[in-house]
């Protein structure tokens, strides 16, 4: 069994641009033009920074719609179609693909979580029943559930499933998992403050929060690891860490719609539950913006 990773370098996981009609697919349209315009190999759309959780079906549908339509020929399209009910995450694959989506994004489910095995009956029925690759997403700080490395080892035997994005931080569990799946199962960082390290580790690349400010950043990051210049890639990195660290002063999307602001790109409104960023937080956000060199 032969897997071609759906891409490699810096993949932008995208805010979704809300007005008080619904979502501003002008304003969508031209964050998707920037990312390509700066080196962003693929983007993440309906996914965390997207707000999913909040979106309506017919929303998510026109979302990754316009997305594919707008990014066809120029960068991957992955919809996150991730749920903690089995039957939706199907509907959900299954439009997408139909859509045009390249891949999707399947995260654990939530709430009623699951055994092990459980996860791998839950991937395994989207992945049997749906041809389009699959990027497992592991993130337990939210889900309340992490794969494990034996999980990965016999989801990997898969054809459909095609990688990973490890938001777990665990980095003993990244390395054993590497060692059980080899190129079988594609690896990437799911945060921005991994990438460098995940990258050394043989991730391809990063789904990013930061490239959402930084794309062109980002990429370039990611080139220099896949090239294998980590003295360049570490200097770049560092660099930007104090950034990577306060976009997540409050719960994703939060403080990236901010800072976006403050660039002046226009990121839309937040829904409820999620709130606007605090006057202190926004002061904090707004300094480490400056020490590196963003103006604001």
């Amino acid at each position: 069994m032969v897997k071609t990773p759906v891409f490699k370098g810096s993949c932008t996981a995208i805010i979704t641009p809300f007005d008080e009609h619904g979502i501003d697919y002008e304003r969508l349209k031209a964050n998707l033009a920037m990312q390509y315009e700066n080196g962003s190999a693929a983007v993440v759309v309906c996914g965390t920074t997207g707000e999913a959780a909040t979106l309506s079906g017919e929303e998510h549908s026109e979302l990754i719609r316009v997305s594919v339509n707008a990014c066809r020929g120029k960068m991957k399209v992955i919809a996150g179609i991730g749920s903690n009910n089995t039957a939706l995450a199907l509907r959900n694959a299954e439009n997408a693909k139909y859509i045009g989506a390249d891949a999707v994004l399947m995260v654990t489910p939530y709430y009623n979580k699951t055994s092990q095995r459980g996860l791998v009956e839950h991937f395994q029925y989207v992945a049997d029943r749906v041809d389009i690759p699959i990027i497992l997403y592991n993130v337990p700080s939210r889900t309340g559930i992490g794969i494990a490395p034996e999980t990965y080892r016999i989801l990997s035997e898969h054809p459909n499933i095609n990688g990973v994005k490890e938001a777990s931080g665990n980095f003993s569990q990244i390395a054993e998992m590497r060692s059980l799946c080899g190129e079988n199962l594609f690896l990437w960082s799911g945060n921005d403050d991994n990438t460098v390290a995940m990258m050394a580790l043989g991730a391809l690349g990063v789904i990013s929060v930061a490239s959402n400010l930084l794309p062109g950043q980002v990429a370039k990051l990611c080139e220099l690891c896949l090239q294998g210049d980590y003295p360049a890639a570490s200097e770049l990195f560092q660099r930007y860490t104090a950034l990577f660290s306060a976009l997540f002063i409050e719960t994703n999307p939060i403080p990236v719609k901010a800072a976006m602001q403050l660039l002046g790109l226009d990121s839309g409104k937040l829904r409820l539950p999620l709130t606007e960023i605090g006057e202190e937080h926004l002061k904090t956000l707004r300094s480490v913006m400056r020490d590196v060199g963003l103006h604001v």
